[in-house]
């Protein structure tokens, strides 16, 4: 490219007239046609001129390239950090980061000015390097004399750690039977999922006051359109999602029920002998980065740039204790009938990607109920079944059997629920995602839900917190434990039997085809693909 055509192309670039090109370098109009023909050549002093209006090397203008070449290959090149989403910048989570170290008992709070400081800083580069050095910091940690929890990350420890309950495994239930509670399984998680969906991100103080002007609490139905109509009065601040089950022709696509959905075509690929890096693989090939949050985003962020399980739960992953794999584990639980162990060994190998200590066992915990209800209808042996398979001395453990000895000691709903709010603000993001608060709801709802499904999901719903979250986790049990027959039409009727997701190939679904390969695993006991 001549020194004409490179006049002509920065021009060209910057949407200039010849008119306004010459303005801004203080010439005629002809100097720059003149220039563009090639007839004459600016003065080194024009030169100078145009490098430095228009930011570019001099270089660009007298060497043998072109002038784009000589742009992108001498200026910096930096993320637009704007365009990124605040779970992929450590520096957008310290807050989260902070509470999450004073959680796990690490002394942190001599490092408290160095978060404030970062916090302080403009969104950019220097803001990212200055978080790093709190990533780095942090990760030196020791835990705080005194700390009364041992909450061990590897799948060893964890065993170590668990009580000693002596349950063993138990035969599934008979084809016919199975058949039932594996449909409403999943009718029981989708059904669920939509009762929350719409109020996801809703706070106690707006949504009590919502159910009872529109004639729902305790919450025992859908929300519907008509019901926003109905509240305006209120004034609230959050705005009621669009996802009314009377305007729906299949329940819409949500990270609850896809992960349920992806793990079936994780075994279906796989088989039971799954590795956490088969999963993490997985999770590249078969949705898009938006499919995953929180945690699960950075893991995946993790995994694209080369870090593996299980540092690819830690690197700078404020969220590592959220609720995100507590919403994985219920197919491994649908897979093995009559055994939590297994289901929680296999959740393990799932959540071991991106989380840690009770992020981890809130996984494990959820599986292992499901493998239990599904032979049980004795809602305190099914917690019990969960808690069996968690650290004794972990967070987790201590609060759920707290609740069960609780409600066996005739503790009431009201008196339970206050127990949680008094503890957990769901004000603070941390508190409204995190395993343990949410983990505490859906124990409630399953005591008091008393085994009656529309019962037991209201309740999940209903108390706020990760409202979607809850109340298809609730379902899941429910549905495994009393069957398809004991989740009434007024659920099932308004997703018409289909379900979207966000996996490649796999847009939309059928309840029927879900169970249907949900069983055939269950019988051939998903014996491991050779092919791996």
């Amino acid at each position: 490219m001549d020194l004409s055509a490179k006049i002509s192309f920065l021009r060209s670039e910057n949407r200039l007239t010849q008119e306004e090109f010459a303005l801004r370098l203080g010439v005629s109009r002809q100097s720059v046609q003149k220039w563009e023909s090639g007839s004459s050549q600016p003065t080194p002093e024009h030169l100078v001129k145009m490098a430095g209006e228009f930011n570019i090397s001099l270089d660009g203008f007298l060497c043998e390239k072109s002038l784009r070449i000589a742009e992108e290959t001498e200026r910096d090149i930096k993320p637009v950090y704007s365009s990124l989403h605040g779970w992929q910048k450590y520096s957008a989570g310290l807050d989260v980061e902070y509470a999450q170290c004073l959680d796990e008992g690490l002394e942190v709070e001599k490092y408290k000015p160095y978060f404030d400081s970062v916090k302080s800083l403009p969104e950019g580069e220097l803001r990212e390097a200055a978080a790093d050095i709190v990533f780095r910091l942090i990760r030196g940690c020791r835990t705080r004399e005194g700390y009364g929890f041992y909450e061990p990350s590897d799948y060893i420890n964890i065993v170590s750690c668990r009580p000693d309950s002596g349950r063993k495994a138990v035969k599934a239930p008979d084809k016919s039977t199975l058949k039932s509670k594996i449909e409403g399984a999943w009718y029981g998680r989708i059904c669920g999922c939509l009762l929350g969906k719409p109020i996801e991100g809703i706070k106690r103080k707006e949504l009590i006051p919502f159910l009872k002007k529109t004639g729902n609490y305790p919450m025992r139905r859908y929300i519907v359109s008509g019901d926003v109509i109905d509240c305006e009065s209120l004034g609230n601040k959050f705005v009621i999602r669009d996802n009314f089950a009377d305007k729906l022709a299949s329940a819409p696509s949500d990270d609850d029920t896809n992960y349920t959905v992806l793990y079936q075509k994780l075994i279906e690929r796989y088989g039971v002998g799954f590795t956490p890096g088969e999963v993490s693989d997985f999770w590249l090939k078969m949705q898009p980065k938006d499919a995953y949050c929180t945690a699960e985003r950075v893991a995946f962020c993790n995994f694209v740039n080369g870090y593996l399980p299980p540092d690819s739960a830690v690197r700078k992953n404020p969220y590592r204790e959220w609720i995100g794999a507590q919403i994985r584990g219920d197919y491994f639980g649908y897979i093995n009938p009559g055994d939590p162990a297994k289901a929680a060994e296999m959740a393990y190998r799932d959540a071991c990607i991106s989380h840690v200590k009770n992020g981890i066992y809130g996984e494990m915990f959820v599986a292992a109920m499901i493998a239990e209800a599904a032979v049980n209808d004795e809602i305190t042996d099914i917690v019990r079944a969960g808690l069996d398979q968690i650290p004794e001395k972990s967070r987790l453990f201590t609060e759920i059997s707290g609740m069960l000895d609780d409600y066996r000691s005739g503790t009431d709903y009201s008196t339970a629920i206050n127990k949680i709010t008094a503890k957990y603000n769901d004000e603070s993001g941390h508190h409204w995602c995190h395993t343990v608060s949410n983990a505490r709801i859906v124990t409630a709802a399953l005591l008091y839900g008393e085994g009656d499904f529309g019962r037991s999901v209201g309740l999940a719903v209903q108390e706020g917190f990760d409202t979607d979250c809850n109340g298809a986790t609730v379902g899941s049990v429910i549905g495994i434990m009393k069957g398809s027959e004991a989740i009434g039409e007024c659920w099932k009727k308004p997703i018409n039997g289909r379900l979207k997701t966000d996996i490649f190939g796999c847009e939309t679904v059928t309840v029927e085809e879900l169970v249907s390969k949900t069983l055939e695993h269950i019988e051939q006991n998903v014996p491991d693909k050779s092919d791996r």
